[in-house]
């Protein structure tokens, strides 16, 4: 049997391996009763982000139980924004609520507090790093500009986000300028996520799907390019991989054009699609949350399809989004058992 030290850092160097390394997105999360357990010491659900003993605790927490192959720092995309000085709440049961997006709030934004307001999450990273077994590889992240200004233009989330693309027609210049500001934040804390010891870095695109061809181009790929080449400039080994959901059809379009060492594959993205761009970059994906909700068959089968259609090329096992709060912790035991082969 290969030896799976560092298994993701080799499949994002491009290897094939006989089993695919194995992680979740939101593997930290609601789903595990430790977790919930841990969440209640901190109400106010940025500050939990911040305490740097709780988010390293929820971090490893999956890694105990699991032993996946990879652990993804426990932070939130909005954290960015919070450091630059635009207001963030998280409201129970609605999520992330922001201020509405307005010119005077642009104006008011400082790169200078950047750091300072996320020391608590990069001394997470350097935690993290001296507490993970030395062949699980660390992952830091970030939320592409798009994704996170969808949910300030309204100051919530929307149907298909339509008000952040109403907004991104009407007044292209203020939209700009808040991805501006958000482009140059994310390329400082994703450096210093990577020197504070993360192996590799993800930029996640969660509603580069509700764009058209322009918006496309204009809002998910030219801030995702600026953001890959502002980190290889600092730190030219960094591997980072995006992950623009619900984009199957723009996927090597997105790839050639960011320069992201990888890509992640939601559920959507069929077999031959996924196929394809393994040849140009490795892939992480892509099976449907719900699969692991049901179990059994629909497990097992999901499993199994993803294995077989991206096998034959550099593939790290993982959803096609995170998993959902309904999942029964079983069945992710099981996941992971058929996955490393046991």
């Amino acid at each position: 049997m290969e030896s799976h030290e560092r298994a993701v850092m080799r499949v994002l160097a491009g290897e094939k391996l006989e089993r695919p390394p194995i992680w979740m997105m939101r593997q930290a999360g609601r789903y595990l009763p430790e977790y919930r357990a841990v969440r209640a010491q901190a109400p106010n659900f940025l500050d939990f982000c911040y305490n740097t003993d709780l988010a390293t605790e929820v971090t490893l927490q999956p890694i105990r139980r699991y032993g996946f192959d990879a652990a993804i720092l426990f932070s939130d995309i909005f954290v960015v924004p919070d450091a630059l000085g635009y207001p963030v709440n998280f409201e129970e049961g609605r999520g992330p609520v922001l201020e509405p997006l307005s010119t005077e709030l642009v104006d008011k934004l400082d790169q200078a507090r950047t750091m300072e307001h996320l020391a608590p999450v990069i001394a997470t990273v350097e935690r993290l790093r001296a507490e993970l077994p030395t062949e699980t590889t660390l992952l830091g992240f970030c939320g592409a500009p798009w994704t996170v200004a969808c949910y300030s233009v309204a100051g919530h989330t929307t149907q298909d986000q339509f008000a952040a693309r109403i907004g991104s027609y009407q007044d292209p210049e203020l939209l700009t300028a808040f991805i501006d500001q958000l482009v140059e934040a994310s390329i400082t804390y994703l450096v210093a996520q990577f020197d504070g010891g993360a192996d590799a870095l993800q930029i996640f695109d969660t509603w580069a799907g509700v764009l058209d061809d322009i918006g496309f181009e204009q809002w998910s790929v030219g801030p995702t390019r600026k953001i890959v080449d502002g980190v290889k400039a600092q730190r030219p080994n960094a591997k980072i991989i995006g992950f623009p959901k619900a984009s199957a059809a723009r996927l090597k379009r997105y790839v050639e054009a960011t320069g992201v060492d990888a890509v992640g594959l939601d559920w959507t993205v069929p077999a031959e699609v996924a196929q394809e761009i393994q040849k140009i970059v490795p892939v992480q994906g892509n099976m449907d949350p719900m699969r692991l909700v049901a179990g059994g068959r629909a497990l097992e089968t999901g499993i199994d399809h993803a294995l077989e259609v991206l096998g034959n090329g550099p593939h790290i096992f993982n959803l096609g989004h995170g998993v959902v709060p309904q999942t029964p912790p079983e069945h992710v035991a099981e996941m992971v058992k058929r996955v490393k082969g046991l």
